[in-house]
């Protein structure tokens, strides 16, 4: 049970969904805006969380053991403190963003994965340099910096219109890798360098050897594609 939940005013509308739902997603994301005045607007807009959700359910249908995760362009990592209190089966999650603004934001939005022997961790680092496995340099909360090396089970890109060069760092995914990738054809945002006009268009891009899952969401402003299976 979450307690000792205090705020000023009704504008503290995460503190009031802790208490609403006994769900630690929102005081992670509470703290996230408290302590390092992060702006998770676009974050939290019904566009990004209905494609977080059908991300999410789609795979619950699926049932797949998804092992490690490395989440690609990971920004906030809103996502992945939705999968660790969905039914989603997995070991732990790696996010990595370019931004070297949003490590710590995830990390705080996740710090209980993150303070159990880190099932959670989000790093700086460009997705383009990732090896297989990789070793990378990570930071604690403290500062103190700490290198890792993983290797992913599965891959999860979300942001895959936002991706310069996609097919190249695509093409060094290893085969057989479990693949869960989103784009979109909204063209009109300067930062969407790899939209896609279409489904059809995204599979092109996409190929896997193994296709558990094709679709599309509309929503408001773009229609946003999914796919999911093994490269």
């Amino acid at each position: 049970m979450i307690k000792n939940i205090e705020w000023q005013d009704d504008r503290d509308i995460y503190g009031r969904m802790s208490l609403l739902t006994n769900s630690y997603l929102f005081t992670g994301l509470r703290n996230a805006v408290d302590n390092y005045d992060a702006d998770l607007t676009d974050a939290l807009t019904w566009g990004q969380l209905k494609s977080k959700r059908w991300l999410i359910s789609t795979l619950e249908d699926l049932d797949i053991e998804l092992g490690s995760i490395f989440l690609c362009a990971g920004w906030y990592a809103v996502l992945s403190a939705m999968m660790f209190e969905s039914k989603l089966k997995f070991d732990k999650i790696r996010s990595f963003d370019i931004d070297e603004s949003c490590a710590i934001i995830a990390d705080t939005v996740n710090r209980k994965y993150v303070l159990d022997e880190w099932k959670f961790k989000a790093s700086t680092l460009d997705i383009h340099e990732i090896q297989y496995p990789t070793t990378y340099i990570t930071k604690k909360f403290s500062g103190e910096e700490q290198t890792l090396t993983d290797y992913p089970t599965t891959i999860i890109n979300t942001s895959c219109e936002h991706i310069i060069n996609f097919s190249r760092w695509f093409h060094k995914i290893p085969n057989g890798t479990l693949c869960i990738f989103q784009s979109n054809n909204y063209f009109e945002i300067e930062e969407h360098v790899n939209c896609s006009k279409s489904l059809n268009d995204f599979a092109k891009i996409t190929p896997m050897e193994d296709v558990l899952y094709e679709g599309e969401l509309e929503l408001s402003k773009y229609t946003r594609y999914m796919k999911i299976g093994r490269k």
